[in-house]
């Protein structure tokens, strides 16, 4: 018994005492291009997943339509598109040097297999760790929404928001039709 007693006790000094050298000797990869720590990448995959199951807003109140579309490529493009880039466009200089890489949401699938609850959330909250700030101190959930449904649907856009994505105009006020920041969101 004292043995058992003597491991467990050794077994909870050593593994936090490890963990401690192993970042106070600076051996722990802070640099955007060194690779991740052991177990970074499944423990935090298993820890946002969980958190978006718990949160992501299951029901969308803003309508998946042009206007809001056009409004939410304007969001994009004035808060989003630094990192993760528009259509057409070669991967930014900012995102390159990013750790974790931001995914260039409209190569590939994107988001378009996540609902748009969870976009909302990551939008709304950021994801610790990685670059991507929560919006919603600066935009409004009106906003969000329109981001996150423009995300959501970007493979199936109309032509005129995946036209008003690429553009290098200025920001254009959000087309009629459109649900305004402060603005109640119509329920579906």
């Amino acid at each position: 018994m004292k043995t058992f007693i003597l491991g467990l006790v050794v077994g909870v000094l050593v593994v936090p005492l490890t963990v401690y050298v192993y970042f106070a000797t600076g051996m722990a990869p802070v640099a955007t291009s060194a690779s991740a720590m052991p177990f970074e990448k499944m423990l935090a995959k298993k820890a946002q997943h969980a958190r978006l199951e718990k949160e992501m807003p299951k029901s969308v109140p803003v309508p998946a339509n042009e206007s809001n579309y056009l409004a939410g490529a304007q969001v994009y493009k004035q808060n989003c598109a630094f990192c993760h880039g528009v259509p057409l466009d070669a991967q930014t200089a900012a995102s390159k040097g990013m750790f974790p890489k931001p995914p260039q949401l409209f190569r590939g699938a994107g988001v378009t297999d996540d609902e748009p609850g969870e976009t909302y959330w990551k939008v709304a909250n950021g994801i610790r760790l990685t670059g991507m700030p929560g919006y919603s101190q600066s935009l409004s959930e009106t906003q969000m929404w329109q981001v996150s449904l423009l995300l959501a649907n970007a493979d199936k856009l109309p032509d005129s928001a995946r036209q008003a994505l690429v553009s290098t105009a200025g920001s254009a006020p959000p087309p009629a039709g459109a649900v305004q920041a402060g603005q109640s969101p119509a329920q579906p």
